[in-house]
């Protein structure tokens, strides 16, 4: 993997790991979902302006407009849906957790469902995932976690990971920016019309809101996808994956330093157990060297 790879699976994991202190900080002075549309909404139709201006087309090949659609809808609406309206009750750091556990998802499903062969260093890692979210999960239900906004954040990972194995491969022939301003339109229409269906519009202006919505709009929103989709291009998904494993460690400690969110023992425990286990999946799961 060559240095600018490094530098942008780095700069990616740790932009989208800081989106979780950013929209706990959102949620406090808004409602989730008409905040979440709004931001998609600004993202969406920034990224397509600056697509123009780079001379990109929105005419896409029919395999991207069906992952533009898919992730718009998977990933935007069902994924950071799911995370905003479960982040009300449940701390940043969990929710990064959960969320974290996506590649390990993907290698068990193309595992049992795909027939795709899982090195034993693989089917280690996936079951010292799951005892590490166990560990943490047991932790936090001793603790009186709010279940229901577990439930949803773990709906949202499983749909993040539905859109992961159904766009393989549908990233390529360029446009890349397009691509990203159209998926976040694509879901910020779904947002506003949950929205406008099942949420009561709550807006209380403050700075930290502005400031956080303004992070969270251009920087996990906008400059983090863009720099996920030129990685996926770039080296493919299976190694682009790989900087998955430093979600957790950087979900946790943003949200520490920002939040002053505490863990436990147990918690931090159970964070490196996941933490190894993600990376010895992906690891598992590079190419056989020749």
């Amino acid at each position: 993997m060559d240095t600018g790879a490094l530098a942008m699976g780095l700069a990616f994991a740790f932009m989208w790991s800081s989106a979780f202190t950013s929209a706990r900080i959102i949620l406090v002075d808004a409602s989730p979902l008409y905040s979440l549309a709004a931001r998609f909404l600004l993202s969406g139709l920034i990224g397509v302006a600056i697509a123009r201006a780079m001379g990109q087309s929105w005419r896409l090949t029919p395999r991207q407009w069906y992952a533009t659609i898919l992730f718009g809808i998977c990933q935007n609406a069902l994924y950071l849906g799911l995370n905003f309206i479960g982040m009300q009750t449940v701390e940043a750091s969990l929710a990064a957790i959960i969320a974290s556990t996506m590649p390990l998802l993907v290698a068990l499903a193309s595992w049992l469902l795909l027939g795709e062969r899982l090195r034993p260093l693989g089917i280690a890692g996936l079951m010292a995932g799951i005892a590490g979210v166990a560990l943490i999960m047991g932790t936090r239900i001793s603790a009186g976690v709010d279940l229901q906004g577990v439930i949803f954040c773990g709906i949202g990972v499983l749909a993040l990971t539905f859109a992961t194995l159904a766009v393989r491969g549908a990233t390529s022939g360029g446009n890349f920016m397009m691509i990203v301003g159209l998926q976040m339109l694509i879901g910020a229409a779904a947002l506003f019309a949950a929205a406008f269906a099942f949420e009561t519009f709550r807006l209380t202006p403050t700075w930290p809101l502005a400031l956080a919505f303004v992070y969270t709009t251009l920087v996990p929103g906008l400059t983090a996808t863009f720099v996920w989709f030129l990685l996926l291009n770039r080296i493919g998904a299976t190694r682009a994956a790989t900087f998955h494993f430093l979600n957790p460690v950087f979900g946790v400690a943003v949200a520490a330093v920002v939040l002053g969110e505490t863990l436990g023992p147990l918690d931090v425990t159970g964070v490196l157990i996941v933490t190894a286990g993600i990376l010895a999946v992906q690891m598992a799961r590079q190419p056989a060297p020749r």
